[in-house]
């Protein structure tokens, strides 16, 4: 099944990459890897998703938050090379959006981590590093960045 396929299976739809906000590009190919810049959370209609985990936002909105947020890292992918293409899903880097007090920025993490292996299967386990922070970009509370090894 192809990746496209595996998606479509999912019920899962790639939004067109996000223009960046700053001085940066979506992503940077070189050699056989894609560097994903940052994509933070959004809500549906566009939004930033605001909110820090472990006051205004439990462990399992965030799961969901880095599980959209792993959406549109996707459609980015899907705009820097053919999908089918991926060899491995190599790293990525969670910021979570915390209390001092917040220790479960791990299993935000998931929320992405999981739909990756889902969609790429063997290609999809990666080293990844999550942690918390006093604040991102509009507030949002999730924001993931993601290293793709290309093959043949």
């Amino acid at each position: 099944m192809s990746v496209v396929e595996k998606l479509a299976s999912l019920g899962i739809e790639l939004p067109p990459v996000t223009a960046p906000a700053a001085a940066f590009v979506p992503f940077v190919r070189t050699g056989d890897l894609v560097f994903l810049s940052g994509h933070i959370a959004r809500l549906p209609d566009g939004r930033a998703h605001v909110g820090q985990l472990g006051a205004a936002l439990a462990t399992a909105d965030g799961a969901r938050a880095a599980r959209a947020v792993a959406i549109d890292l996707l459609g980015t992918l899907a705009a820097a090379a053919d999908l089918d293409r991926v060899r491995r899903i190599v790293k990525l880097l969670v910021l979570v959006n915390s209390t001092p007090a917040f220790t479960e920025q791990h299993l935000v993490a998931n929320g992405a981590s999981e739909l990756l292996v889902q969609v790429f299967g063997d290609a999809g386990p990666h080293a990844r590093s999550a942690f918390g922070v006093a604040q991102l970009p509009f507030g949002s509370c999730v924001e993931i960045e993601l290293v793709a090894e290309l093959g043949g």
